[in-house]
Formats: C-alpha cells, sequence, structure tokens
C-alpha cells in the first residue's frame, strides 16, 4: 500500500505544477479577474475535461481504494503531465509572466494545498490518501480562485502603495502636459503616432507596447517618468464601466482624445450604451480648459458628444457636414484628397484657421488616415506648425501587428493580427484589395462579441468575398459564421478552405500557385485564453 502512495506522489508533484501553472496563465491573461475568468472557464469547460475527471477519479478513490483505482490514477496522472505540458509549449503567444503577484499567487496556492495535504494525512487512511491527491490536481482548475480571494487585501494594499507612489511623481512634475488617448481600437497606433510628431519638439513619454491598463500605466510613470519629460501620452484600455475612470483618476489628463467607439469586449461590456459612457470618461475627467478630440468619423462619438465643451473633431472629408449639422461645433480638422495605393498614402489636412498641407505616409490604407489626423490636430493645438509635420508624417511606421508589412521573397505578409474588430476587419480586407496579385486572407474570426459574435463574423465573410482571392479560416467551429458569409456571395468554395492550425493554412498559402506576387492578410490572432 505505502509503495502505491509513493508512486501516485512520485506522479502528483509534475502533474499538479503543470495543472497549476496553465491555469495561472489563463488566469493572468483574464486580468485576474474571478467573474472574468470563470466565464472564459465555464464557456471552455472541455478543454480541460481531464482536470474533472481527474477530481472525481480522486473522489471515487478515496472512497473506494481498490487496486484498480490505483492504476488508472496512475495513468490519468500521466496523462495530465502528457497534455499540460504540451498545452505549455503550444501557449507561447503571450507567456506566462511571474510579476510579484504571480509569485504571491504561487505561494498561496502552495500553502492551501499543503494545508489539504496535512489534513488528509491526520484524518484519513494512508490507503486513502493517494485519492486526495488526485482530488488536489483536479482542483487546480479553480484554485487560482480560490488563491485571488485570499490575497485580495494584500493585493488591495500593494496596489494603493503603487498607485499614491505614481501619483506623488506626477505631483512633482506639474507642468507635465498628460494627454489620454482611448477609444475601441486605433488608441495604441495613435499614441505612437503622436509620439513620432511630437518628439521633436517636446521630450515625450509614452506608455509602452499595450501598456493601458491602470496598474500597466503606473508601473510607466513609476519606470520611466522623468522631471524633463514635458508631455506623458496615456494610453486607456477598458473592458468594463469605470475603468477609464480608474486610470484619469490616477493621471487627471489635461487633454484627451477619443479615437473610435465601436462593439469591442461586448462579452464584459454587454451594450453599446456601456461602451460609449465608458469612454467617454476621459472627456468627463478634463478639466474645463482641456481640449477633447474626437473622431468625427464615427456615429457613436457624434451621438455623445453633444454637451461637452472644448470640443475639436477631425475626419475625413464627406463627413465634415454631418458634424456640423449635429454638433454646431466648426472646430474642425479635416482630411481631403485621400490617394492610397500599395506603396502608400497621401492626403491633404485643412486645420480650422483654414491653413492646409499635404502629407505623404507610408502606411496603408483609408483607415490610418483619420488616425493620423487625430495625432496631426493635437501636434498642432499643442503649438506644432502643419508643415513642420511633414516629415514627422513621413517617418511614421506601422505599429507591430497592426496591418505591419513584412516582406518574404515573393510573399509580402500583411500583420494585422494583434487584435481584430468589425470595423478594421472591414477595413482590412478592403486594403487588402488595392493590392495587385494574389490576395489571400487567414483568420481565425472575431472574439469578445458577446451575442452579436456569429452576426459580426458572418458580415465579415461578406465583406472578405468581395476582396480576397482565397480565403484560409482557422477553427471549423468558431469559423462557421465567416464560411457562410463568404458563400452567401458565391464565392468558390475552391478558394475557401478550413484548417486547424495557422501552420497550416501558412504552408497553403505559400503552396498556392499563379501569377504575380502573393499578399497574405493575417486578421487577428486568438489569444491563448481561447
Amino acid at each position: 500500500m505505502i509503495i502505491r502512495e509513493i508512486i501516485t506522489i512520485i506522479l502528483f508533484i509534475p502533474a499538479i505544477f503543470l495543472a497549476m501553472r496553465y491555469n495561472l496563465h489563463m488566469f493572468q491573461l483574464n486580468g485576474y479577474k474571478n467573474d472574468e475568468h470563470l466565464n472564459r472557464l465555464k464557456k471552455n469547460l472541455r478543454q480541460q475535461w481531464l482536470l474533472i475527471f481527474t477530481f472525481i477519479l480522486g473522489f471515487t478513490r478515496v472512497m473506494l481504494p481498490y487496486l484498480i483505482f490505483d492504476i488508472i490514477g496512475y495513468i490519468t496522472l500521466l496523462l495530465v503531465i502528457l497534455v499540460y505540458n504540451a498545452m505549455r509549449r503550444l501557449n507561447t503567444k503571450k507567456k506566462l509572466v511571474y510579476t510579484a503577484r504571480v509569485k504571491r499567487m504561487i505561494g498561496t496556492i502552495c500553502i492551501v494545498n499543503l494545508i489539504i495535504i496535512v489534513v488528509s494525512f491526520i484524518f484519513l487512511d494512508i490507503k486513502r490518501v493517494g485519492g486526495c491527491f488526485l482530488m488536489l490536481v483536479g482542483l487546480q482548475l479553480i484554485m487560482n480562485v480560490v488563491s485571488n480571494l485570499i490575497n485580495h487585501p494584500l493585493e488591495w494594499g500593494v496596489k494603493q502603495y503603487y498607485i499614491n507612489d505614481a501619483k506623488k511623481m506626477l505631483k512633482e512634475n506639474p507642468s507635465l502636459n498628460i494627454i489620454g488617448v482611448t477609444g475601441s481600437y486605433g488608441k495604441t497606433s495613435v499614441k505612437f503616432y503622436l509620439q513620432t510628431l511630437l518628439k521633436d519638439n517636446f521630450n515625450v513619454l509614452v506608455t509602452p507596447e499595450s501598456y493601458n491598463t491602470p496598474m500597466g500605466v503606473v508601473k510607466t510613470i513609476r519606470e520611466s517618468l522623468k522631471a524633463t519629460h514635458e508631455i506623458f501620452v496615456c494610453e486607456m484600455g477598458a473592458r468594463h464601466v469605470g475603468d477609464i475612470k480608474e486610470i484619469c483618476d490616477i493621471v487627471h489628463p489635461q487633454h484627451g482624445l477619443i479615437t473610435s467607439i465601436g462593439p469591442q469586449h461586448l462579452e464584459t461590456f454587454f451594450n453599446m450604451e456601456n461602451i460609449k459612457k465608458t469612454k467617454f470618461e476621459l472627456a468627463d475627467a478634463l478639466p474645463k480648459d482641456g481640449m477633447l478630440f474626437l473622431n468625427g468619423d464615427n456615429d457613436y462619438i457624434k451621438e455623445q458628444a453633444a454637451g461637452y465643451d472644448n470640443i475639436i473633431f477631425y475626419c475625413t472629408g464627406e463627413n465634415e457636414r454631418d458634424i456640423e449639422i449635429k454638433t454646431g461645433k466648426n472646430e474642425v480638422y479635416r482630411a481631403k484628397d485621400i490617394k492610397v495605393s500599395q506603396l502608400g498614402t497621401e492626403f491633404k489636412v485643412t486645420a480650422p484657421d483654414g491653413s492646409s498641407m499635404h502629407y505623404n505616409m507610408r502606411l496603408i490604407g483609408v483607415h490610418n488616415v483619420i488616425n493620423v489626423v487625430g495625432a496631426i490636430a493635437v501636434a498642432n493645438k499643442l503649438g506644432v506648425k502643419l508643415e513642420d509635420l511633414k516629415i514627422p508624417v513621413r517617418r511614421l511606421e506601422s505599429v507591430e501587428h497592426r496591418m505591419q508589412l513584412r516582406e518574404h521573397g515573393l510573399v509580402t505578409i500583411i500583420d494585422d493580427a494583434y487584435n481584430s474588430n468589425p470595423v478594421g476587419s472591414k477595413a482590412a480586407v478592403e486594403t487588402l484589395k488595392l493590392f495587385d496579385g494574389i490576395r489571400i486572407l487567414i483568420t481565425p474570426g472575431m472574439v469578445e462579441l458577446g451575442d452579436k459574435e456569429e452576426e459580426y463574423n458572418y458580415l465579415f465573410g461578406t465583406y472578405a468575398a468581395k476582396c480576397c482571392d482565397y480565403i484560409l479560416l482557422i477553427g471549423k467551429k468558431r469559423t462557421k459564421p465567416i464560411y457562410d458569409g463568404v458563400l452567401s456571395e458565391e464565392f468558390s468554395d475552391e478558394s475557401l478552405k478550413v484548417f486547424d492550425k495557422l501552420e497550416e493554412a501558412l504552408a497553403f498559402a505559400y503552396e498556392i500557385k499563379g501569377e504575380g506576387h502573393k499578399y497574405i492578410l493575417l486578421e487577428n490572432d486568438l489569444p491563448d485564453n481561447y
């Protein structure tokens, strides 16, 4: 009997570590939020059926300590080791980061596990303890939630300490001009465009990468803010009502820019009213003399703009009249004469005072123009002349994984894999249509759209069918709405393929025969927790 328990313990140690690590990784990707993690877990429970089975088997083993259940337990633990080790290697899009918080959670999980083990040895016969080990492996499915609940007071205290420290640093730099940037999409691109347009005239700090959460902003301030910085461009992300306000309460922005409002993160926002309200939390936080820059091409923004002062709209030409009619505001930066090719984009911007300037940039697509015009508007209002922005605009580069061009011999990859949305996906395939060659779309579809997910993916399929020569989908079940949308446009089913993995789709794309250069658009790349 002791030998049987020793074998169980030997297999238990790597099994519980791998199961704990995987679920902690998913928990981190879900923002350390218990409700969001449990909701995602509920939707993807089949992916971890092995842990559920392990728990049930463990309970059975405690009740019936027979040799047959030991043997099944050994096999099950071996399967857990093999499966979760494989999942650890596969889930590399965004690796588990061993932050101080993660380390604290691991410590708490280990203590809870140890307490359960000690209690089992005290109250159970030695022949039943092996079942308890199996149950513990299964419990790793929710142990991160338990750990997060236990650590909540400590984490709140740590968070407040860092926030207060960041606030103190901002107070010590009263001349710092803080510009908040938010939106359903486009905010990261606009942030980096602003950095490029402003850095010749100001010492600029921006939140790096996609640091747009309260603690990401706090980390940027504590680690990077210097007394010499004149402007801080702060990206503000949100998945729930109140998220933007939380960041604004930390940094107190002087000016704000809202890039867009659209159906994004509907799983957590539930409806468009909540999304509009949350994005305009930035507008609500501005001082009376603060400037509010708004995308005048966006209907949701125009609907929400009434009642706000000091608005500066930026738009493309066809929308300027609509802005004046709906809002009564005439402070508008307008982009006109837009010409797009596969080599880049040119356009003219007219400022509210009537001055104008022609610009050329390497960025492709009409959808990029509105974001650049927003950055031009901010820079000009901060004192940079329109003519002084010609060279910086020419220097603008695609943000990584956002319509980023990568050349591979006779193949050009258009990498738009960061995060897809209904508006961006339509713009991406319409940009692909501009290229002269074999146009190939590879996509797993869009997620986090709640009850509208199927509808928006179906529409995406209809857009893609009009713009692409080949459409390669990743995941049969998830991409079924796109598949149906494509076929509704009488697209050739020989040019529509479904694959299980991105690598398989890419391999097929590279083997496609035909004359001309191949352009492969990678539209979205699902995170590991999907």
